[in-house]
């Protein structure tokens, strides 16, 4: 079994009106507390601009296999989506690191519910990470609707 490592915390208290991903939530601050047991694992994060969180849909409650996402009105295979209702309920955001104090994260673009238990973190390494040329599927929304998109009750 997996076990948190820590909290993130964000000032969305409810799903609804939630930024759907790192992108729409520009601007927004959050932090993440790790557990004083791991903290120690935080040396050395402070040089990385940006960091990816992993961590667990803990308010979701339904699992399907099958889901109209946020950006579509067409059903898709949930695999082909960024929807909480997944087998294991994990999640996955880039966020810029903005500081390290102690064992706590200061972080921007924060795109998730306040209390979710963290799973871990990674170093987001552009000549690791980033692909030139990629595919985004059934994805047509431009940057603007990206930005702009909120959550709904549709994963409850």
């Amino acid at each position: 079994m997996i076990k948190p490592i820590g909290v993130i915390c964000s000032p969305f208290k409810e799903l609804d009106k939630m930024p759907i991903q790192p992108k729409s939530a520009v601007g927004e601050l959050g932090k993440v507390v790790i557990d004083d047991e791991y903290a120690a694992g935080l040396q050395d994060l402070e040089g990385f601009s940006h960091i990816y969180l992993i961590y667990k849909f803990h308010q979701c409650r339904k699992t399907k296999l099958k889901v109209i996402p946020f950006m579509d009105v067409v059903e898709r295979g949930v695999f082909a989506t960024r929807a909480p209702v997944r087998p294991n309920h994990i999640g996955l955001s880039i966020v810029k690191l903005q500081e390290v104090r102690g064992n706590t994260l200061v972080i921007e673009g924060v795109d998730v519910l306040d209390g979710t238990p963290l799973l871990d973190v990674k170093p987001y390494v552009a000549k690791f990470d980033q692909v030139g040329l990629s595919r985004d599927g059934w994805v047509k929304a431009g940057e603007e609707e990206i930005v702009e998109k909120r959550s709904d009750s549709r994963f409850r």
